[in-house]
């Protein structure tokens, strides 16, 4: 029994030094095809941290989302100076070995979906009461050895 969990452990330990250095190549490959939106007064937004990190301040009159990538990077995306579309706005997030932030203001609904391996995300603001009729912006995405905070 012993011999065979210790078989299993090092094919398991293998598997994963070769999916890290799968992941390292790709994201090299990935770094010269990054893309991110200049315009802070974007309605959607591309925004990539790549083996680098990136800070994105928005003042989008209807930001309606986009996407953030955190590929062994991190990236802050500030939408405190912007206001939602009336409709909404949805938001994916991919943080692998990476971190990702997005401040909000507080009285905006936050409603978070992200699947974490070794990672995760969460939601650091105080708990208000937000009405029904308040902005709601919804986050998407994985976070794999990685993690995507919620802040005011």
């Amino acid at each position: 029994m012993g011999g065979s969990l210790r078989r299993l452990l090092k094919w398991l330990f293998v598997g994963w030094l070769v999916s890290v250095g799968v992941s390292v190549v790709a994201a090299l490959l990935a770094g010269g095809r990054q893309v991110s939106t200049a315009d802070p007064a974007s309605d959607e937004i591309e925004l990539s941290g790549i083996f680098r990190s990136f800070e994105f301040v928005s003042s989008s009159t209807a930001f309606r989302g986009g996407t953030m990538v955190c590929w062994y990077g991190g990236g802050t995306l500030d939408l405190r100076e912007a206001t939602l579309d009336p409709a909404g706005a949805r938001l994916t997030v991919r943080a692998i070995y990476g971190g990702a932030q997005v401040l909000v203001p507080e009285e905006w609904r936050v409603t978070t979906m992200i699947r974490g391996f070794a990672g995760g995300a969460g939601d650091g603001r105080d708990p208000i009461e937000q009405g029904a009729d308040a902005p709601h912006l919804t986050i998407e995405g994985v976070a794999i050895f990685g993690g995507i905070g919620i802040t005011d």
